[in-house]
């Protein structure tokens, strides 16, 4: 068979087709994460126009709050994979649409994921704040904390609508109905951008209200963008009869089943969003510029990670395939182009990295601060080497999942970041007094470890499964 309209694979997986499968796959998911990174990097942009405090203090408060957005998002990731499980069992009945019992089931797993996505948003965004609150007693410049402050308080209400938007993704996606997420997150961006000015510069009555206005226009556009995706959803006919809001009918055993699948999806996020949060409040000891600097480069290497995150799914996807189709052998060939194409990917980005630092730095800071400046070029230099090892364990970490092993990505990535990374980077930043650049280097060995440990696990796990299937 060749690839078609079906989606089918060829019975000889060669490089070119499964590059083809690949891309086929994981350009889509690639370009929605994409658009929605445009979201903190219009913020960063916008908070570099203010000053470089500014963009000190907004970058340590997004970096808070990407990490608990981070973790919440796992929470409610495995929704998508229950809602087609519940519509699979319903095709393997006999059912040409999905019976009353099915929807039942679904429109239970919906309401229950508004629920847990309620109360994570609620208790994340208290714990943004005191976290704010916990930072002056770990060496953070009180000038930048000052700063953040305000911007950690209006960020902290856009948790919930953030979240539930994720659901309503997770819903469309697991009924094989995703709608147009990248149009929504498109015009996301644009909202993003007005509303911004808006409230930086103060415009239409509404006094300036500087870095806090970034906040506030952050979290209204949460807001809007789930509505907009709720109406669009409600107006489907397929998906509108199982939608439901009704959280204070959720299941008990339902919400423990979504929160058992998702609490270690969000631990393995968190790991790495939590190195990375980590570092950022290490670094911010270290001055407003260190920290300023941190922020650029941290956005311009998150933009690029999207791609690592797209190639993850889409080979995910394809090892699950090969998996459930008794070829498992076709999976190696997966991971060679998946890992081949992030590495082509990566190697791109880091030539301009070297070639043109200061004008890419340029579109995110004033470059004529030369203390910032010097420190986002020596960053962005070793940010290409970190980019590699970032986007392999990425990749990996799908590799793993498409072969149903998720306990061994949350398990190495505790080695890799924390054992490994952490401790590195603190030896390279106060032992051996490199300060920010030390605790890049630091994450660079971490994700390194977390790579090859990843890789190692999933051939032993694709020798078992094959090993399984001779037998």
């Amino acid at each position: 068979m060749t690839h078609g309209s079906t989606g089918t694979i060829a019975p000889t997986q060669s490089y070119r087709r499964t590059s083809r499968e690949l891309a086929y796959l994981s350009a889509p998911i690639a370009l929605t994460q994409l658009a929605q990174v445009a979201l903190t990097t219009t913020d960063t942009v916008m908070m570099g126009l203010i000053s470089i405090e500014a963009l000190a203090a907004g970058g340590l408060a997004i970096t808070l709050f990407n990490q608990l957005r981070t973790m919440g998002v796992g929470l409610v990731t495995a929704v998508g994979n229950l809602v087609s499980g519940a519509v699979g069992r319903g095709e393997r009945a006999g059912a040409q649409t999905t019976t009353s019992e099915t929807e039942d089931e679904i429109r239970d797993i919906v309401r229950s994921s508004f629920l847990i996505a309620t109360v994570a948003g609620l208790l994340g965004g208290l714990l943004l704040v005191a976290l704010g609150y916990g930072l002056r007693f770990v060496g953070q410049d009180a000038g930048v904390l000052d700063m953040a402050m305000p911007m950690l308080a209006a960020l902290a209400p856009g948790l919930v609508p953030c979240l539930w938007f994720q659901v309503i993704r997770q819903y469309t996606v697991g009924m094989r109905r995703p709608k147009a997420l990248l149009l929504i997150t498109i015009a996301s961006v644009v909202i993003n951008i007005g509303l911004n000015w808006v409230f930086i510069y103060g415009t239409f009555g509404i006094p300036a209200l500087g870095l806090p206005g970034i906040g506030i226009a952050t979290s209204l556009v949460y807001l809007v963008t789930f509505l907009i995706f709720a109406g669009m959803v409600r107006r489907d006919e397929t998906l509108a009869p199982m939608f439901s809001l009704a959280m204070h009918r959720s299941n008990p055993g339902t919400v423990r089943k979504i929160l058992r699948l998702g609490v270690p999806i969000a631990g393995t996020y968190g790991s790495e969003a939590g190195l990375f949060s980590v570092t950022a409040v290490i670094i911010g000891s270290f001055g407003a510029p260190a920290l300023a600097a941190h922020t650029v480069v941290n956005q311009l290497t998150y933009i690029v990670f999207q791609v690592s995150v797209g190639i993850s799914h889409g080979s995910s996807i394809l090892v699950s395939r090969f998996i459930g189709l008794g070829e498992a052998i076709k999976s190696r060939m997966t991971a060679k182009v998946a890992f081949s194409h992030g590495a082509i990917v990566v190697a791109c980005v880091g030539a301009v990295y070297l070639l043109a630092p200061e004008a890419l730095l340029g579109l995110f800071m004033d470059t004529s601060d030369e203390a910032a400046t010097s420190i986002a070029v020596t960053l962005l230099a070793i940010a290409v080497f970190q980019q590699f090892a970032d986007s392999a364990q990425n990749i990996g970490i799908g590799l793993l999942r498409g072969a149903e092993d998720t306990t061994s990505s949350f398990a190495i990535t505790l080695i890799g970041y924390w054992v490994v990374g952490l401790p590195v980077g603190l030896l390279c930043a106060y032992w051996l007094g490199l300060q920010a650049p030390g605790m890049w280097i630091g994450l660079s060995c971490g994700l390194l470890t977390a790579a090859v440990l990843l890789l190692r696990t999933f051939r032993k796990r694709l020798d078992a499964i094959e090993a399984q299937t001779v037998s």
